[in-house]
């Protein structure tokens, strides 16, 4: 079975998120909308991660298997066919050829997010940051977020799906707060998040950058379950999925944001 590997980007805004559902507007529904008029036969689409409603992604990664072909398609092919055919706020970067057994998900080492939080009112940025009017302390951010580093159980920071039966504890590999010019930016790397994980983190990381909860406090949350950061998850706006990190890949170090406010 042919199989491509595809890197896409998307404004996540007028979505309710990656993975598709009845009735309401999906990334993974759209590129499902369009493989129906690519291929003969329905293909199996997957992605390495769920992004929320409103969340967005800088370089999110597919796989792509069609059971049969009519015609040989090259990656330049399937990429063109799929960007005339999806709305303008979705794009593929990049298709390659992939071994038949790649999969998007399981074959993923890591994750990254970046949050941006914006510390002025923009006019063109609103849908990629969360503006805080309040001032923040940085330092005090920062310091909490390298504790985030390691393997902790996250039940305080995320929603857990009813029915459903997972692990809470979450190995973080890189978690640092860093500015550039009107803009906090929050990244974070882990093997995998939990639903919410990431907008609850931020929410508390500005709780701690107000003042209102202390270094020791944000121990507590890793330490003792606590539903607290439910009340102050942060809006889906600034977040971003940065990369997703496959064997030989090296996960983002720059210290640069998705837009520029200064």
């Amino acid at each position: 079975m042919p199989t491509w590997k595809l890197e896409i980007e998307y404004e996540g805004t007028r979505y309710r998120g990656w993975q598709i559902q009845h009735n309401a507007k999906t990334i993974q529904g759209e590129f499902m909308d369009a493989a129906r008029q690519l291929f003969s036969e329905k293909p199996d689409f997957f992605g390495a991660g769920r992004t929320d409603a409103g969340v967005h992604a800088l370089r999110q990664v597919a796989h792509l298997k069609v059971p049969r072909l009519k015609t040989d398609l090259t990656p330049r092919m399937i990429q063109h066919g799929f960007n005339d055919l999806l709305p303008h706020d979705i794009n593929v970067l990049k298709v390659s050829n992939a071994s038949d057994d790649f999969h998007a998900r399981r074959d993923a080492i890591s994750r990254t997010y970046l949050h941006q939080i914006s510390t002025r009112r923009t006019a063109f940025g609103k849908n990629y940051v969360w503006w805080i009017k309040d001032r923040l302390d940085v330092k005090a951010m920062s310091d909490a977020a390298k504790m985030l580093v390691g393997k902790h159980d996250f039940r305080s920071f995320c929603e857990l799906e009813e029915g459903k039966k997972q692990s809470t504890v979450v190995s973080v590999s890189h978690s640092e707060v860093f500015t550039e010019g009107d803009l906090i930016c929050f990244r974070i790397g882990a093997t995998h998040f939990l639903w919410k994980m990431v907008r609850r983190i931020t929410g508390m990381l500005a709780q701690v950058g107000r003042g209102d909860l202390s270094y020791d406090g944000f121990e507590r949350l890793l330490r003792f379950y606590s539903d607290a950061p439910a009340k102050f998850t942060a809006p889906p706006s600034g977040l971003f999925l940065e990369k997703v990190v496959y064997p030989g890949d090296k996960p983002p170090t720059d210290h640069r944001p998705m837009i520029s406010l200064k």
